[in-house]
């Protein structure tokens, strides 16, 4: 009886797996937003990426609102975005 119960737990499993990934692969892409990188809007340690010299990626800038440092935002909101040091930057600011 247990070989039975074991099979019919991985039977659902299987299906329930299954399912998630079909319900993935149909999601409309239509709802992504596009995305832009932003420079000098991220506060320390909470960029995406790129922090400069001695970094190596996400998470890893060292100052608030670091110049080379980007995070991403929405298309089009990157320079509207206002920080104590300015507004942010489609390319990376200098120190």
């Amino acid at each position: 009886m247990s070989t039975r119960r074991q099979l019919i737990s991985f039977l659902a499993l299987a299906a329930a797996v299954q399912g998630a990934a079909l319900a993935a692969e149909t999601q409309p892409r239509a709802n992504k937003v596009p995305m832009e990188k932003c420079y000098g809007i991220s506060l320390a340690g909470q960029n995406d990426c790129a922090a400069g010299p001695g970094t190596s990626c996400a998470g890893t800038s060292k100052t608030d609102y670091q110049g080379n440092a980007w995070k991403k935002v929405p298309a089009g909101t990157c320079v509207s975005t206002k920080t104590p040091k300015g507004h942010g930057s489609l390319t990376p600011l200098k120190a």
